[in-house]
């Protein structure tokens, strides 16, 4: 299992700095998320400054974006770091496709199927010079002359990783994709009886091996060295398992622990005009639903902890940590896992 971590959790401001000391320290790779920050931008930099990271996207929202678009950016930034990079993309849900990004909704698995089809058939076109011809449902394009065909470079098409929770996606993944992002809200138990045979389905049904698609997984995780710091990443970290808990498109996870009573909690005042909701859904995890989705202990016990849980379950792990820590915080971590 290889370690990553979140490019963006120490800020913007001097990525190059932070991606060089990220690979002096020992990670395998970076992944900057398309939350308050573009998520390709950073990547270039990072890739700049570095000569072995690995750097991704983890995720940026597809449906947000033309496949032409997408296709041009992520071609760029495989050449411009020499076949290091990884275009990881998700499909938000559709409030926010609709109302953030004024962009049309429809069925996710069918248009995402159609959306990597699309980017693998530009992409062909640019590095084999096959005619385009990718006519679908949802996306059409027929025209590519000269002038904007950029030219073909030796490292290919960046792989593709597609972002999950839900069955129908996970075997999408497993179907068309190179790798799985797990989504931060997962429990091991959702991963062992949900997310796994799900993928398996889907490389069984396209004749792939396990072995064909990176499972990668941005854990949540609990730890500080005081107890003050401790309480702190507690409280930042059920606010994020509110979060998602409030939305009907990860309520599964919560139903297979018989949480389906929080679950509604959350969506109700997630919903509500109260003005200290956030705060009242955040108090609403207890510690058991804590300790179930984050792993909860000092920073030595980290690394430990993340093997017993996902050890021979993921390839790629990453610390999901929603509050400010120091990086030499996860030092212990990067030690165990060698």
């Amino acid at each position: 299992m290889l370690l990553d971590a979140a490019l963006l959790s120490t800020g913007i401001d001097d990525v190059p700095a932070t991606a060089r000391d990220l690979e002096a320290r020992g990670y395998a790779g970076v992944w900057a998320s398309e939350a308050d920050h573009d998520p390709f931008l950073p990547l270039l930099s990072a890739a700049q400054a570095t000569t072995r990271l690995q750097v991704g996207t983890g995720i940026a929202v597809a449906f947000a974006r033309s496949p032409m678009t997408l296709a041009m950016t992520a071609h760029d930034l495989q050449r411009y770091s020499r076949g290091r990079f990884v275009l990881g993309l998700g499909t938000q849900i559709k409030p926010h496709i609709e109302r953030r990004f004024s962009m049309p909704w429809s069925a996710p698995v069918s248009r995402m199927r159609e959306y990597i089809a699309a980017l693998r058939a530009i992409w062909a076109t640019w590095q084999d010079g096959t005619p385009l011809r990718f006519e679908g449902e949802h996306y059409r394009h027929t025209l590519m002359t000269p002038m904007f065909s950029p030219a073909a470079h030796e490292w290919g098409a960046p792989p593709v990783y597609l972002a999950a929770v839900g069955p129908a996606m996970t075997r999408l993944a497993g179907e068309a994709a190179d790798g799985l992002l797990v989504h931060g809200f997962t429990t091991e138990r959702y991963l062992r009886e949900r997310t796994l045979p799900a993928l398996e389905e889907g490389l069984a049904a396209e004749g792939r091996t396990r072995a064909e698609v990176t499972v990668s997984f941005p854990g949540l995780v609990v730890s500080g060295r005081t107890d003050a710091e401790r309480a702190k990443a507690a409280a930042a970290v059920k606010a994020t398992i509110a979060f998602y808990g409030s939305t009907p498109a990860y309520r599964p996870v919560l139903e297979l622990h018989g949480w389906e009573g929080l679950a509604d909690e959350l969506h109700t005042l997630s919903v509500s005009r109260r003005e200290d909701k956030w705060t009242a859904m955040r108090d609403l995890v207890d510690d058991e639903v804590l300790g179930t989705f984050a792993v909860v202990a000092d920073p030595d016990e980290v690394g430990p902890q993340v093997l017993a849980r996902y050890g021979g379950l993921v390839d790629r792990f990453s610390v999901y940590a929603s509050y400010p820590a120091a990086r030499d915080l996860w030092d212990p971590l990067l030690t165990a896992f060698g």
